[in-house]
């Protein structure tokens, strides 16, 4: 490659997210819609199912194409696979796109000459957002592993919902649990992902009450000795 493209590569590539990652974005609410018809729909609902699956499917292959087209793109062959390490697990991984809403609140803004939210609310509404999409991925995932399995105590919706608020709160009420290898995977995955998310939530909330605190002792009037 010679330097000239070696150069535009970056910019075609950060054009390229520009104009995609909104897109996407309502893409992977579609995929998650789609899953979850498929979870949750009850088996006599054919076609339904089915075609949610398609939906499913469709969406995925259509998040394959971006990411070739930006393997492409970038310029960096298979390095672009180590470099952009969480694009390529989001792929593998659908069900965790949620992580990406930061991308997608940075290619909202710069269509605007400036954030309307400080720093703290933006971390938290990002952080709070991916939470809870995140959560309702995991529940849906953990219930279809899980609802059929023997022995298994994740039965219902509710069940899973019950246990990703347990889990990502750190209670641990342990009244239910996933018993198969697919539900812990799940439950691994959520442990990490939530754990952070919920952490940024609660150390921007403090930063911000911090900062609040601190402007309220500026203003306030010196003491007379």
């Amino acid at each position: 490659m010679s330097d000239r493209s070696a150069h535009a590569a970056p910019g075609r590539l950060t054009h390229w997210e520009k104009r995609t990652e909104v897109p996407l974005f309502v893409a992977s609410l579609f995929f998650l819609a789609g899953y979850a018809v498929h979870v949750l729909a009850p088996r006599n609902t054919e076609p339904w199912r089915d075609l949610a699956l398609a939906l499913v499917g469709a969406t995925w292959l259509l998040f394959l194409a971006d990411y070739a087209v930006r393997l492409r793109l970038s310029g960096l062959g298979l390095r672009f696979v180590r470099a952009h390490w969480l694009d390529t697990v989001v792929l593998l991984l659908p069900l965790l796109r949620p992580l990406r809403l930061v991308r997608v609140y940075t290619a909202v803004q710069r269509r605007r000459d400036r954030p309307r939210l400080d720093l703290y609310a933006r971390a938290m509404t990002y952080a709070g957002l991916a939470a809870v999409l995140l959560g309702f991925s995991a529940a849906l995932a953990v219930y279809h592993q899980e609802h059929g399995a023997p022995g298994a105590t994740i039965r219902t919706f509710g069940d899973a919902a019950w246990w990703v608020c347990a889990t990502l709160t750190t209670v641990g009420y342990g009244d239910v649990s996933p018993v198969t290898p697919g539900g812990r995977t799940v439950a691994a995955l959520l442990m990490v992902c939530g754990l952070a998310l919920l952490g940024a939530v609660t150390g921007s909330f403090s930063s911000w009450l911090l900062q609040v605190f601190t402007r309220e002792d500026e203003k306030r009037p010196p003491e007379r000795g």
